[in-house]
């Protein structure tokens, strides 16, 4: 069922994100042209931006802090019984095969669910998943902020009795540069060597 959620999530958040998206990023203009598999406007939609919130280890940070050198950022929470795990972990092998090709890269993770993920529980899953991995979540404000600043979509269903009620939430990873800020998504389909692939030609068209 989460799993299902999810990809009706994603394709929502797909189809706004299309809409918004669908207007080229310019040709020759573009320095990073040959890197893009989508098609990501500027001007139009403004991906990405300034965060606040805690991470891990109980330390209020902001984006500065976070995002320092490139970085794959993922939104989802801790108790996701299937589809945030799964993408955590191909984002870690991403950033492993980056490593053997030459190329530095810092996997965060931004919880939605600010109220069951404590910087304790962040620190478990981040340790779990990747010894680079950055746990990060904040207020209610603080969370709405970061997801409206990269145009993700979560919602809390209805809680039941205990403490396990599900959050619907899209399921994009995002490639950030310091320098230039957001630079392209990934989707749940793409593989941890097509992630390597295209951050890599990021990474070397950021040097010309």
């Amino acid at each position: 069922m989460a799993r299902s959620i999810a990809i009706v999530s994603t394709v929502a958040v797909a189809a706004l994100l299309g809409a918004t998206w669908f207007v080229t990023r310019g040709g020759a203009e573009d320095q990073f042209a040959q890197c893009r598999a989508s098609s990501v406007g500027t001007g139009v939609a403004s991906i990405g931006g300034p965060f606040e919130g805690v991470d891990e280890t109980g330390r209020q940070v902001t984006d500065a802090d976070i995002i320092t050198k490139p970085t794959i950022l993922y939104f989802g929470y801790t108790f996701c019984p299937d589809v945030c795990p799964m993408d955590n972990l191909r984002n870690a092998e991403a950033v492993d095969l980056l490593l053997e090709r030459g190329y530095d890269v810092q996997p965060v993770f931004y919880s939605v669910d600010p109220e069951r993920d404590t910087p304790e529980r962040l620190a478990d899953f981040t340790d779990f998943m990747h010894p680079d991995l950055i746990g990060v979540t904040g207020t209610p404000e603080q969370v709405k902020a970061a997801s409206q600043a990269y145009k993700t979509y979560y919602r809390k269903q209805e809680e039941s009795d205990d403490e396990f009620y599900l959050v619907d939430h899209s399921t994009f990873s995002y490639f950030v540069l310091p320098e230039h800020g957001f630079m392209e998504f990934f989707k749940r389909g793409d593989t941890p060597e097509e992630m390597a692939d295209r951050v890599g030609c990021f990474l070397d068209a950021a040097k010309q």
